[in-house]
C-alpha cells in the first residue's frame, strides 16, 4: 500500500489545462486583494485590546517574518510547479499522496472557514452602513442561528457569497480586473486613515507599550497571521500566470511588503489614537476615527472596510475552487470537480461547490470559536511547505528551480520553527478541532481517495 507515492515535476497536467491570463501585477493585486481586508479592518482592534496592546505592532512584525520566510520557500516551489493547488500540489512533489492529501484537507478548511467568517463579517459593516441611513433588517435575518437572540440566517453573508460565486464563473481575467479595481479603493481608504490619524496621534497611549507582556505579544501573531493567509491564494492561481516561473515570485513577495508596511502603521497609528482597551471593536479603523470626531472619515472607512472584505471574499473563494479542481485532477476526489466550463476556462462545478458550502457557513453557523482553525491551518501548511523546500533540494537537487530560495536550509528552518512556535500559542479547542478535522479526511482519503488517484490508476492514454 503506497501511501507516499509522488508526482514527478514537470509532468504534463491534462487537457483540463487552465488557461494563462495572468501578469505579475495581477497577482500582487489578488494577494493585496487578499491580504488587506479583515487583518486591518477587524482584528487589529481586537488583538490590540485582548493579546498585545500597543505592542502590536510587534505581533504583526512576528508574523511577518514567519510568513517572510514561508513566502521566499513558496515562491521556489510556484515557479518549479506552475499547476494549481498551491500547498496541496508542492507536498504531492515533495512528500506524496498521503500528506498531501493531508495538505490539501487541512487548506479546505482553512479557505472555507476564512471565506465564511470573512463573509460575516461583511454583513456587519453592511448592516452597520445600512443602519446609518435608517434601513434594518429583520432580526432573523441578521446574523448565524441563534436561538437566543432571535436569529436564524445571516442574509447579507449568504447574497455576497452567492455573488462572489457568480462572479467567479465568469473567468479569472474578469474576477481579477473587478479585484484590481477594489484593491486600489481600498489602499486609499486605509492610506486616508493614516494620512488623518498620524496628526492625532497621543504617544501617552502606547504606555504600557506591552501590557500583557511578552507572551500577549506572540499569542497576538498567533491570531494575527491569519490576516497574511493571503499570499497563499497567489500560488493557487499559478496555472493561470502567464511566464508563472518569473511572475509568481514576484507577485507573492511583492503582496506579502507592501501589506506588512501597511500593517505596521495602520496598528501604531490605531494604538496611538485609542487607549488599547477602548478596541475591542468590530470596526477599529472606523471607531478610531469616530473617535477624534473625524466623523465624515469614518463613513468613508466603513464603506472602504465593504470593499476591502469583498476583495478578501473573492481571492478566499478563488482559492478555494482552485484547491477543489487540483485535487479532483488527481482523483482523491470526485472527477466532476475538475469540469472546465469550455467558455469561461473556469472551474464551474468547484465554483459552485465552494459557494454553497461558504454560504451555508456563513449563513447558519457562528465562526467566532472557529476563526482560530484557519490560523492553525494556515501555519501548518506554511512549515510543511517551508519543510518541503529542505527536502527537495536533498532528494532532488537537480530540478530546475527558476527561483531559489536564498540560504537554505536556514531560511525553511526558521519557517519552520516561527510557524509551529506561533501554532504552540493557540488554545486546545483549537488544536482539538485542527486533529478532528484531519482524522476525518484521513478516513474519506482511505475510503475514497486512495482507490481513486490518479497514482494508483495510471492510464496508458493522455487524459
Amino acid at each position: 500500500m503506497d501511501l507516499f507515492r509522488k508526482k514527478q515535476v514537470g509532468k504534463s497536467v491534462s487537457e483540463n489545462s487552465l488557461k494563462r491570463v495572468l501578469g505579475a501585477f495581477d497577482l500582487t493585486l489578488l494577494g493585496v486583494g487578499a491580504i488587506i481586508g479583515t487583518g486591518v479592518f477587524v482584528l487589529t482592534g481586537v488583538a490590540a485590546a485582548e493579546y498585545a496592546g500597543p505592542a502590536l505592532i510587534l505581533s504583526f512584525i512576528i508574523a511577518g517574518l514567519a510568513c517572510a520566510f514561508a513566502a521566499l520557500c513558496y515562491s521556489e516551489f510556484a515557479s518549479m510547479i506552475p499547476q494549481s493547488g498551491s500547498a496541496y500540489t508542492y507536498g504531492y512533489v515533495a512528500f506524496g499522496e498521503l500528506l498531501a492529501w493531508v495538505l490539501g484537507w487541512d487548506l479546505v478548511l482553512e479557505y472555507g472557514l476564512a471565506s465564511s467568517a470573512v463573509a460575516s463579517g461583511w454583513s456587519g459593516y453592511f448592516q452597520s452602513l445600512m443602519a446609518g441611513f435608517g434601513w434594518h433588517l429583520p432580526t432573523f435575518l441578521t446574523s448565524a442561528f441563534d436561538p437566543s437572540k432571535g436569529t436564524i440566517v445571516d442574509l447579507p453573508a449568504v447574497i455576497i457569497v452567492l455573488l462572489v460565486t457568480l462572479l467567479l464563473t465568469r473567468g479569472v481575467k474578469e474576477s481579477a480586473k473587478f479585484n484590481a479595481i477594489m484593491v486600489v479603493i481600498k489602499v486609499a481608504v486605509v492610506l486616508l486613515f493614516i494620512a488623518i490619524g498620524v496628526w492625532y496621534v497621543e504617544p501617552t497611549n502606547w504606555q504600557p507599550f506591552m501590557p500583557f507582556g511578552a507572551s500577549g505579544v506572540v499569542a497576538g501573531a498567533a491570531v494575527v497571521v491569519f490576516a497574511y493567509f493571503g499570499f497563499d491564494a497567489v500560488s493557487t492561481a499559478a496555472e493561470e500566470v502567464k511566464n508563472p516561473q518569473r511572475n509568481l515570485p514576484i507577485g507573492i513577495i511583492s503582496a506579502l511588503a507592501v501589506c506588512t508596511v501597511l500593517y505596521i502603521a495602520v496598528s501604531l497609528i490605531l494604538t496611538g489614537i485609542v487607549p488599547f482597551n477602548l478596541l475591542n471593536v468590530k470596526d477599529p479603523v472606523a471607531f478610531a476615527l469616530r473617535f477624534i470626531q473625524q466623523d465624515w472619515a469614518a463613513g468613508f472607512i466603513s464603506l472602504g472596510a465593504i470593499v476591502g472584505i469583498t476583495t478578501v471574499l473573492i481571492v478566499m473563494m478563488f482559492g478555494q475552487t482552485r484547491l477543489f479542481y487540483a485535487i479532483s485532477r488527481d482523483g482523491l476526489l470526485p472527477k466532476k470537480l475538475s469540469t472546465v466550463h469550455p467558455k469561461s476556462q473556469v472551474p464551474i462545478t468547484s465554483t459552485w461547490v465552494t459557494g454553497g458550502l461558504v454560504a451555508i457557513f456563513a449563513g447558519f453557523i457562528p465562526l467566532n470559536k472557529l476563526a482560530e482553525l484557519t490560523s492553525i491551518g494556515t501555519l501548518f501548511a506554511f512549515a510543511t511547505v517551508s519543510l518541503g523546500v529542505a527536502v527537495l533540494r536533498k532528494t532532488q537537487p537537480d530540478l530546475h528551480r527558476p527561483f531559489k530560495t536564498p540560504l537554505v536550509p536556514i531560511i525553511p528552518i526558521l519557517a519552520v520553527v516561527f510557524c509551529v512556535y506561533l501554532m504552540l500559542q493557540l488554545s486546545a479547542f483549537t488544536w482539538k478541532g485542527f486533529l478532528v478535522w484531519l482524522v476525518l479526511g484521513l478516513a474519506i482519503y482511505i475510503g475514497y481517495g486512495y482507490r481513486n488517484s490518479k497514482l494508483n490508476n495510471p492510464e496508458p492514454s493522455n487524459s
